[in-house]
């Protein structure tokens, strides 16, 4: 038995093997998010990924949306009223039809609870024949794309109690939940009476590890066949692996460094400037990343468009400027070069977690560089839960994180989410700006492109001047594949792990 399993089993975890189970093969995918609970407005991600449960709307290879459970959808001219088609033929796994009753009802219990669907105005969800239409309070453009989000997954009318509580995921994916046993792990068989074209691969387990060096191993040692999100140095050793293939791709995603700025030391848009031009992102990037363009001196990377800004990550490091912006808000440095105001020393906490495994050794360089400013830091690895429950309670002062900005096509979703009057859980903290709402609700109604653009441009200069949050790198996605797997690709969007792509080599 593999090293790895011994640990495995010290963990009290279970991973099918391939030796045992001959006939079919499981496909062992490894990636560190746990499965919370079943329902898509927790663990939604994994589902969508696993491919067991669809939305309205999809997106194609290059990010664009794609029909989807909807084969077409309209709208009136002031998008307040839109028309979705339901396709033809398609079933859940418990055999019922995919009505559009029983899509407007799925949409119905995902309204109900904290997601994307947070920052629509919809007024009533209804089913006219074989059409969804969602009447809108107001103008609302980018609805589409936040249907495409995986808390708006369409599961079949048993999947819910009396109360709306998800108590099993019926899907109408091209796999079926075969066992289910949070928070680790969750098997998946080829569902025959799939709409789409069938998948080669007949099986396959999701397995939730959140250490990065046991992933690592587990490609290694042949425990997994695909492992996601992998350290810098595991992947310098695993390109010397014969038997695996290592995948990377840009993400829309950034590394952030969410700010309280409710806080007395970082109320004052200047320190939070200060801050930012004390980071040495091209340092990170580069020596620990392993992946120079991947400095991040702005939120947005360039495959957002007019929400990029194009700055020069060179232009963003001034470590005399941040000195003396920190200086016109009266602070000074004691005889241990660390900064003081009225005797009270410039100390912070920065949260961050591991399941992402470049996070913590990221905090360390920040409290280096930030030590270099006169800042003391101190980093807590704890849980990704910690960072939006401090920001509920109040007790977050600073939070590391990778967040997202493709979570659906449209990053106006997630930006809405984040920035809107009250903040996010993993946006902005004790920060608001009348006037970029104003752009905001602008943004949700037009429809105009160039318009979109311009405001895009604008509100992504706003966030750069205010920092709500701090942006530090821009994020990889990374996986090790099993030379045995043809067909693999990584989904820039994060939407699938793309099994009905794969196959087994001959």
């Amino acid at each position: 038995m593999p090293r790895i399993r011994y640990l495995l089993a010290a963990l009290g975890l279970a991973l099918t093997s391939t030796a045992v189970h001959a006939e079919p093969r499981t496909l062992d995918i490894v990636a560190p998010w746990e499965i919370t609970s079943p329902d898509p407005s927790k663990s939604g991600h994994v589902f969508a990924r696993m491919q067991v449960a669809e939305t309205l709307v999809d997106t194609d290879a290059d990010g664009n949306l794609a029909p989807g459970l909807a084969t077409s959808w309209t709208q009136n001219d002031d998008a307040t009223i839109w028309r979705f088609t339901i396709r033809d033929g398609a079933r859940f796994h418990d055999g019922t039809p995919v009505t559009a009753e029983a899509v407007a009802t799925s949409l119905e219990h995902a309204l109900t609870k904290p997601g994307i669907l947070d920052s629509t105005p919809i007024a009533t969800i209804d089913a006219e024949g074989d059409e969804v239409v969602i009447h809108l309070e107001s103008s609302f453009a980018p609805l589409p794309a936040l249907l495409a989000h995986s808390s708006t997954q369409i599961l079949a009318p048993a999947s819910y109690a009396e109360n709306g509580e998800v108590t099993a995921v019926i899907g109408s994916g091209p796999y079926r939940v075969d066992s289910l046993e949070p928070p680790q792990r969750l098997m998946v068989t080829r569902f025959d009476d799939y709409w789409g074209e069938a998948p080669a691969i007949e099986r396959a387990s999701y397995l939730a590890v959140s250490r990065g060096e046991t992933r690592a191993l587990m490609a290694e040692s042949g425990d997994a066949d695909i492992v996601f999100t992998l350290d810098p140095a595991s992947r310098t050793r695993m390109s010397r692996q014969p038997d695996l293939t290592l995948h990377a791709v840009p993400l829309p995603r950034t590394i952030v460094i969410k700010v309280n700025a409710g806080h007395p030391f970082l109320d004052d848009q200047r320190a939070r400037q200060a801050l930012s031009e004390a980071i040495d992102r091209t340092g990170i990037a580069a020596g620990l990343l392993r992946a120079p363009e991947a400095a991040a001196p702005e939120l947005f990377p360039a495959s957002l468009g007019a929400w990029h800004l194009a700055i020069s990550p060179e232009e963003s490091r001034d470590l005399d400027q941040a000195r003396e912006q920190l200086a016109t808000l009266g602070w000074e440095a004691n005889g241990d070069g660390l900064l003081e105001r009225d005797g009270e020393p410039f100390r912070l906490t920065l949260r961050t977690f591991s399941d992402r495994p470049e996070l913590p050794v990221v905090a360390t360089a920040l409290q280096d560089q930030w030590r270099e400013l006169g800042v003391d830091l101190e980093v807590a690895v704890g849980n990704a839960s910690e960072i939006p429950s401090g920001h509920r309670d109040g007790s977050l002062e600073l939070g590391l994180a990778a967040r997202n900005y493709g979570l659906v096509p449209d990053p106006l979703g997630t930006v809405l989410e984040d920035f809107g009057p009250e903040g996010g859980d993993w946006g902005a903290m004790g920060w608001s700006d009348a006037e970029l709402e104003e752009w905001l609700n602008q943004l949700r109604s037009e429809t105009d492109p160039e318009e979109r653009a311009s405001m895009e441009t604008e509100v992504a200069t706003r966030l750069h001047e205010a920092l709500p949050v701090i942006p530090v790198a821009w994020y990889q996605q990374t996986a090790a594949v099993n030379d045995e797997l043809e067909g693999f690709s990584i989904d820039p969007l994060e939407r699938s792990y793309r099994i009905d792509e794969l196959r087994w080599a001959e």
